[in-house]
């Protein structure tokens, strides 16, 4: 199978790994999961991830066609369209978007102004959508339960799993947030599971496990099915759901959270500017 050459690029303060994937061949190139850095006590965004990766790319001399989040993130604001103003490429993420967007438009009142139909982006994938990055054959593999609109993406011999798996020493997502599902991620994971035994993964986060000092982002098909401690082989899904529900229990929610689904719902979009000219996000208060 053909290989994509890809980068990753790590942004500690939200344990965010951004992927630049390319055909070697033609040096067609995507983009996935650019960060927008944020400071949360002052409100405050600014591009310095994101320019890192747009230095690369154009250093590289590559030619981006996709700009894509793998869904929509709650630990971090999207820079896809900062990285689209910088480099081109069709700003995309699956279709279901249509449904995050229904949940949190109606939670933050984001009014009739705001569409609920995956406009704010230029193209939305179907589960098992074949396309191409440079030479590369594509498919786009839907895989809900951690949100409803996860979308896994495999190019050549590398799937970019978003947050549905993490490496095999810490596990898989939550599935505690609105339309998440324990027993549709179990499910979902074994669409990956089925890949062959030698396909790269590609992580969204790490944690650092106990016991491992160093973050890690990449691992395989075959070792997630051996080790994962959640999910390995000789797990069922009864099994799963039972630990990964008592576990989601326990957890709050992530920091960033409100800023980043109020953003990311909009395509990565900072909210329209008020009479005043400022842009504001919301707080709802006792909602969760």
């Amino acid at each position: 199978m053909y290989q994509p050459e890809v980068r990753a690029f790590f942004h500690e303060p939200s344990n965010t790994f951004s992927y630049v994937a390319w055909d070697p061949a033609t040096r067609k190139a995507a983009v996935l999961d650019a960060v927008l850095d944020y400071e949360a006590a002052s409100g405050c965004t600014a591009r310095h991830s994101a320019d890192r990766i747009a230095a690369f790319v154009q250093a590289q001399g590559l030619t981006v066609e996709w700009v894509i989040d793998t869904h929509v993130h709650a630990d971090h604001l999207s820079a896809a369209p900062y990285l689209q103003s910088k480099l081109g490429g069709k700003l995309a993420i699956g279709e279901h978007i249509r449904a995050v967007q229904e949940t949190f438009g109606t939670l933050f009142n984001a009014g009739s102004g705001f569409a609920r139909d995956g406009s704010q982006f230029d193209h939305l994938f179907v589960d098992g959508e074949r396309y191409t990055l440079g030479g590369i054959e594509a498919m786009a593999v839907h895989t809900p339960g951690h949100t409803p609109a996860c979308v896994t993406h495999v190019i050549g011999d590398a799937a970019f799993v978003g947050d549905t798996l993490f490496m095999p020493d810490y596990g898989t997502a939550r599935c505690d947030f609105p339309g998440g599902d324990a027993a549709t991620l179990y499910r979902s994971i074994q669409k990956i599971f089925a890949l062959p035994n030698a396909t790269r993964i590609f992580l969204c986060h790490d944690y650092k496990a106990p016991g491992r000092d160093e973050y890690a982002y990449e691992t395989t098909v075959a070792a997630e099915r051996a080790g994962n401690i959640h999910v390995r082989e000789d797990i069922s899904e009864a099994e799963f759901v039972a630990m990964r529900t008592t576990h989601d229990a326990t957890l709050k929610l992530p920091q960033l959270i409100l800023p980043s689904v109020q953003v990311n719902m909009r395509a990565g979009q900072l909210p329209p500017a008020e009479d005043n000219g400022v842009r504001y996000l919301k707080i709802p208060l006792d909602a969760f």
